[in-house]
């Protein structure tokens, strides 16, 4: 079985969404589905199949008035967790995919950020 190619989707790093009632809904989600967000989000654990490595996915509730999602009109984004960010990007620029010149840095890895067709904003993670 063949190992395959660097610049791959391993899993979804993240789930943002904005809300008008921010502090509001927090709290119906912690109540009503035990999802705790406070302060920056939940933070869901887990182990690939095949690695000892573990992952997290962020589940995260932003005020409405957030520019992160920018310039995305969308009301979500999701973070795609991969294997090697730079071998994705030029996959993605490879295929015809618009790509946010932007890159980010920081101490729990490398960010980056591609639009779908409907213009929805993705964000790329390559953790550390």
């Amino acid at each position: 079985m063949s190992t395959p190619s660097p610049g791959r989707i391993l899993g979804i790093g993240g789930i943002f969404f904005k809300s008008p009632n921010q502090p509001n809904l927090a709290d119906w989600y912690r109540d009503k589905l035990g999802i705790d967000s406070a302060p920056y989000g939940a933070m869901f654990k887990w182990r690939s199949k095949d690695g000892d490595a573990e992952h997290m996915t962020i589940w995260s509730i932003f005020k409405s008035d957030t520019t992160y999602l920018d310039p995305s009109k969308s009301s979500f984004m999701i973070n795609y967790i991969v294997d090697d960010l730079d071998a994705f990007l030029e996959k993605l620029r490879a295929a015809g995919v618009e790509i946010d010149p932007k890159r980010q840095d920081e101490d729990h890895g490398r960010f980056a950020w591609a639009y779908d067709p409907d213009g929805n904003k993705i964000e790329l993670w390559q953790p550390r």
